[in-house]
């Protein structure tokens, strides 16, 4: 990170900005470059791990990537505002992100499964107390991602 005048160390507070996010950018490697796209996500920090959940279809681009390497790049971000000035490079913006690496991991077990898919629907609804059916279990791919590194930069 090149602006630490801007980088937020505090635990509580990237957890804080990682839930006030609505969308999650998972960065994967396809053919040497990258395949980017927009999750609903859940999230979990437990134990000083902090792990992302999400859900899918069982086939598709995205898991044969995963399959094919588990490593993966992540990006969120909240508060954007354009701030204009008077001159081009005087225009700024506020923002708060979190950027991070991880590794992915396709759950088997219904239970993993149900924990995870309620994860991502309590950040979506604030509720936490969703069932799902074996039905919907065995149909829904359900990945995690642990993270490896992690930084949060805010320009208020």
């Amino acid at each position: 990170m090149r602006r630490y005048d801007r980088e937020v160390t505090d635990s509580a507070e990237i957890d804080r900005v990682i839930l006030s996010c609505g969308c999650f950018r998972l960065g994967l490697n396809h053919e040497g470059g990258a395949y980017i796209v927009p999750l609903s996500f859940g999230y979990s920090h437990d134990q000083g791990e902090r792990v992302f959940h999400f859900h899918g279809a069982q086939e598709g681009r995205k898991i044969d990537l995963m399959k094919a390497d588990p490593l993966a790049g992540f990006e969120l971000d909240t508060g954007y505002e354009l701030i204009p000035a008077e001159e081009a490079c005087g225009y700024t913006a506020r923002y708060v992100s979190v950027i991070g690496t991880g590794a992915l991991r396709l759950l088997r077990d219904r239970a993993e499964k149900a924990r995870s898919l309620s994860r991502i629907m309590e950040h979506a609804s604030g509720r936490s107390d969703w069932t799902f059916s074996e039905q919907t279990l065995d149909r829904t791919a359900v990945f995690t991602l642990t993270v490896k590194e992690i930084s949060c930069k805010a320009h208020p």
